[in-house]
């Protein structure tokens, strides 16, 4: 076993004598043993689990129940399979271009195991042969895993929009290379996104600021045809077409860039880099939740702050739901990493002022009018 300082890669290599007079054959077989455990960490899903890269099909992932229903039988080169938790990773690698045999075993109800069988290695009478593999026990740090395997980084597991995150990740890290602080750089990358998006937020803002304009008069259509929904819509596209407004204005821009924020969440709850990172002052470890709930209320807060800016729902249930939403919300978020709260929190802010910006200045052109 060769362990080199500063580094989770550990090397095996075997040497086997053959002080017989005849040949015989060996094969090398590695194994991961692991206990069963949710992929919940409070209301946090991530997965747990047994994982398997072939160039056939580049990273796998298996529930415990799919090994019990069809276990691991894959033989395949240049591959490798191990197990993947929230920020870590123990993958066995063997050595390229060699074939091996990739499998899984279901010890009991709670345990099962991993590995791979190597194919026939001989030894010839009175000589030595030699066969090596490499673990990787460590942090799913993405600029070291690219490096071992082929598609071993991929552990570090942003889901569907990964081709979003990835980008997303590398600019994160860009800015701590400058800033050395991870807090900071999330309200940076956080004020990045939004400077890239404000065009079409912007779009989004004045039409809602249309929407409160003429909301008195929405309400006074409603009443008049409570009783005869037909009448009722007829009466409000003739007002969106006397006023030049999209109904739906406002909530296409905001569609548009729901993608790219549920990405940067993936890259906040994945990158173990933000793991035990501090902030500043009570924030000791950005992946925790925040131990005196300010973010939270803070983003419970400016949630609600927000919808007073929007034009409430003409619905008096749906304006009660909306009522009860930054409370649940806030709820929710007491139990997320506090660098995640930190991100909506300064979404929020940056939201808020600039749907104040955009809401003063139509408010102003009017008055000019």
């Amino acid at each position: 076993y060769t362990l080199k300082r500063g580094s989770y890669l550990i090397s095996v290599d075997y040497e086997i004598t053959n002080n017989g007079e005849n040949d015989f054959s060996v094969f090398l077989y590695e194994q991961l043993k692991r206990t069963n455990q949710s992929s919940y960490n409070g209301m946090i899903y991530t997965f747990t689990g047994p994982v398997l890269s072939t160039p056939e099909n580049r990273f796998e992932k298996f529930d415990y129940d799919d090994l019990s229903d069809k276990p691991i039988d894959v033989t395949s080169k240049d591959s490798w399979i191990g197990n993947m938790q929230h920020y870590f990773v123990a993958a066995l690698v063997p050595r390229a271009q060699s074939e091996v045999k990739f499998y899984s075993k279901i010890l009991n109800s709670s345990t099962y195991t991993v590995g791979f069988v190597t194919e026939e290695l001989r030894v010839p009478a009175m000589s030595q042969n030699s066969i090596s593999t490499t673990i990787y026990a460590g942090p799913k740090k993405q600029d070291v895993l690219e490096k071992i395997a082929p598609g071993l980084d991929l552990t570090v597991d942003y889901g569907v929009l990964w081709f979003l995150a990835k980008p997303l990740f590398i600019v994160l890290n860009t800015i701590h290379s400058v800033v050395s602080n991870w807090g900071w750089s999330i309200i940076i990358l956080t004020i990045l996104i939004k400077l890239a998006f404000y065009p079409l937020s912007a779009a989004g803002y004045k039409s809602m600021a249309q929407l409160r304009k003429v909301q008195p008069r929405m309400l006074t259509i409603k009443e008049r045809y409570s009783s005869d929904r037909t009448q009722l819509n007829q009466a409000m596209m003739k007002l969106y077409k006397e006023e030049k407004i999209n109904p739906l204005g406002g909530c296409f821009p905001i569609l548009i860039q729901i993608p790219v924020f549920i990405a940067l969440y993936w890259v906040l709850l994945e990158s173990v880099e933000i793991r035990q990172a501090p902030f500043i002052l009570w924030i000791n470890d950005l992946s925790s939740k925040d131990p005196y709930f300010v973010l939270p209320v803070l983003m419970g807060l400016s949630m609600w702050f927000q919808q007073k800016l929007n034009p409430a729902p003409v619905d008096p249930i749906q304006a009660k739901v909306m009522q009860l939403l930054p409370i649940i919300f806030t709820i929710f978020f007491a139990f997320f990493p506090s660098g995640l709260v930190l991100y909506w929190v300064a979404n929020n802010i940056l939201s808020i002022a600039q749907q104040w910006r955009i809401t003063s200045q139509i408010e102003k052109n009017q008055k000019t009018k």
